[in-house]
C-alpha cells in the first residue's frame, strides 16, 4: 500500500481546485433544501423567529447535530449568517475533495493520476445521481456537505486499515445526518468483511432491526404525500435512471480487474466492496418498490447509496484516465476539462435562469422573489403568518428559492418543500394535508379566500403574484410580485 503524507502545496491545490468548483456549480445559498435547514439554524439563533409551522423544518434540525454545529460557530466568530453559510460552503467542499485525494493517492502512485481524480469530482459537483434527485455536492451549504466528506475520510481510514479513525469519521456523519452514516458504515463493513474474507454481510438483517416506530402505519394521507415523491420507489424510475443504477456495477467490477492487473493498491478492494454494498441496498429497494408490507420503508431511500457510490466510481475514472490518457500532457487535460466545466455551468446557469450563478453575500439580487423575500425580512414583524402560492418553489422564475430560509417568517405548508418532510416524517402528513387543501385553487384566490385562511389559521399576510386581489392593502410591490396584509 503507498505511504500518503499529505504536504502543504497538495492542500494548496486542494483549496484551488475548491474555489474552482464553486466558480463552475455557483452558488445559491437559500435554496431547496436550504429552506429546511437553513430556518433551523436561525431558530437556534433567534429563538422568536418562526411561530408557526415550525415542525416543518425541525423534524430534520432535531435528527442531526448540524444546526447546532453552524449556529455555534456563528455565535463564537460573530460572523453574519450569509457569511458563515458560505465560509461552511467552501470547507465542505475542500473536505470532500480532501476526502477523495486521501483515497484516491492510495491507489496511485503517480500524483498527476491522483489529481485527475479529484479534478474529475470536482468538476461533476452538481451531476445528478441518477434518479435520487441528489447532486454529488449541492451548491449551498446542507448536511449532506458535511456527511459527504465524513463518508469519504472513514472509508480513506478504513483502505488504511485505521479503523479506530474511521469509526470516529462514521460518528461525525451520523451526527450530521444519520441517513447517510447508515450507507457508509455498511460500505466500510464491506470493506473491513472483504479484507479479512468473511463471508457474513454486516448488512444483513438491516430492515429487520429498524425500529418500528420509525415507520408508523400506512394512512391514505401519507400515501398522498408519497405521490409527489415518486423517485421513492424504482418502479417509477426511467429507463435512463436505471442505466445509472446497473451500469456502475458493471463498471466497478471492470475496475477491480484493472486495479488486480495493475496493482493499484486498495482499488480493487474499494470496488469490489462498492458492488456488495450496492447489491445490498438495490435488493431493500426492489422491495420496498412493491406495494404491500414493505411500502412503510420507502422515507429511508435505499437508493441514496448512490450518493457515495457516484463519488468513489467518478473518482476512480479520473485516476484511471489520468494514469492511462491524460498522463502529463496538458493540452489533453485542457480538452477534457474545458468542455466539461463549462458544460457543468451552462447546466447549471439553465437551472436557475432568473438568479446570479454566484449569489454571495451583501450582493442584491436581480430575482423577483428573492427582492420580494428580503423586503419582508427587513420590514414585517417577526411573529408575521404569510400564506403563499403552495407550488411557489416550483415556479417558473422563483429558482426553488425558500421563503423561510430568505424571509424568515413563518407560512403556510406548501406543496413542494414541505411535502418532503411530511414524507420523511408520517407524523406531519395529516397537518400537511390539511393546511395544502385549504389553499386549493391558489390562482383564483379573492379577498374573502385570504380571509378564511386568516380566520383558520392566523395567517396575517400574502404574497401574491400580479394583479393581486382587489380589497387588499400592499405597501411592497415589485414588476412581478406583491406582498399585502390580511385585514
Amino acid at each position: 500500500m503507498n505511504i500518503v503524507r499529505t504536504r502543504g502545496k497538495d492542500y494548496l491545490l486542494l483549496a484551488g481546485l475548491t474555489i474552482a468548483a464553486i466558480g463552475v456549480h455557483g452558488y445559491h445559498p437559500a435554496i431547496e433544501d436550504a429552506e429546511i435547514y437553513t430556518p433551523g439554524i436561525l431558530k437556534l439563533l433567534h429563538p422568536s423567529l418562526f411561530p408557526y409551522n415550525t415542525e416543518f423544518f425541525e423534524s430534520h434540525a432535531r435528527m442531526t447535530f448540524f444546526p447546532q454545529l453552524i449556529a455555534g460557530s456563528i455565535r463564537v466568530t460573530h460572523l453574519p449568517l450569509g457569511a458563515a453559510l458560505l465560509a461552511w460552503h467552501v470547507f465542505s467542499i475542500f473536505l470532500l475533495l480532501l476526502g477523495c485525494w486521501r483515497i484516491v493517492r492510495l491507489c496511485f502512485e503517480e500524483k498527476h493520476a491522483a489529481w485527475c481524480g479529484v479534478a474529475l469530482v470536482g468538476s461533476l459537483l452538481s451531476i445528478p445521481v441518477a434518479g435520487t434527485r441528489l447532486f454529488i455536492m449541492d451548491p449551498y451549504l446542507t448536511t449532506r456537505s458535511l456527511s459527504a466528506p465524513g463518508a469519504l475520510l472513514g472509508a480513506a481510514s478504513a483502505l488504511k486499515e485505521k479503523y479506530f479513525t474511521a469509526v470516529l469519521w462514521i460518528l461525525f456523519t451520523g451526527a450530521m445526518h444519520p441517513l447517510m452514516a447508515v450507507f457508509a458504515a455498511v460500505y466500510i463493513a464491506m470493506i473491513v468483511l472483504l479484507k479479512f474474507r468473511s463471508k457474513k454481510s454486516a448488512a444483513a438483517g438491516l430492515a429487520a432491526t429498524l425500529p418500528q416506530q420509525l415507520f408508523p402505519p400506512m394512512t391514505a394521507e401519507y400515501r398522498e404525500i408519497l405521490q409527489t415523491r415518486p423517485y421513492f420507489f424504482l418502479t417509477n424510475w426511467a429507463w435512463y435512471e436505471w442505466m445509472g443504477i446497473l451500469a456502475p456495477f458493471a463498471i466497478l467490477a471492470w475496475f477491480a480487474r484493472i486495479a488486480r492487473r495493475y496493482a493499484l493498491g486498495p482499488m480493487n478492494l474499494a470496488c469490489r466492496a462498492l458492488v456488495l454494498y450496492g447489491a445490498v441496498f438495490f435488493a431493500m429497494a426492489l422491495a420496498i418498490s412493491r406495494p404491500g408490507r414493505f411500502e412503510k420503508f420507502s422515507e429511508i431511500q435505499p437508493m441514496r447509496y448512490l450518493h457515495l457510490l457516484y463519488i468513489l466510481m467518478f473518482l476512480f475514472i479520473g485516476g484511471l484516465l489520468g494514469k492511462f490518457v491524460l498522463r502529463r500532457q496538458a493540452w489533453r487535460w485542457a480538452v477534457l476539462f474545458v468542455p466539461l466545466c463549462a458544460g457543468m455551468a451552462y447546466a447549471q446557469q439553465e437551472i436557475s435562469p432568473a438568479t446570479p450563478h454566484l449569489e454571495l453575500p451583501g450582493r442584491a439580487s436581480g430575482n423577483p422573489w428573492v427582492q420580494a423575500f428580503e423586503w419582508i425580512r427587513v420590514n414585517t414583524p417577526e411573529d408575521a403568518y404569510f400564506a403563499l402560492n403552495p407550488k411557489h418553489m416550483a415556479m417558473p422564475g422563483e429558482d426553488q428559492h425558500g421563503f423561510r430560509a430568505i424571509a424568515q417568517r413563518s407560512m403556510l405548508a406548501d406543496a413542494v418543500k414541505d411535502s418532503g418532510a411530511a414524507s420523511m416524517f408520517p407524523a406531519l402528513a395529516e397537518k400537511w394535508k390539511e393546511q395544502a387543501t385549504a389553499q386549493e385553487g391558489w390562482e383564483k384566490f379573492r379577498r374573502e379566500d385570504f380571509l378564511r385562511l386568516k380566520q383558520r389559521y392566523g395567517v396575517n399576510w400574502a404574497v401574491l403574484e400580479r394583479p393581486g386581489a382587489a380589497g387588499l392593502t400592499c405597501p411592497y410591490a415589485n414588476e412581478l410580485l406583491l406582498v399585502c396584509r390580511i385585514e
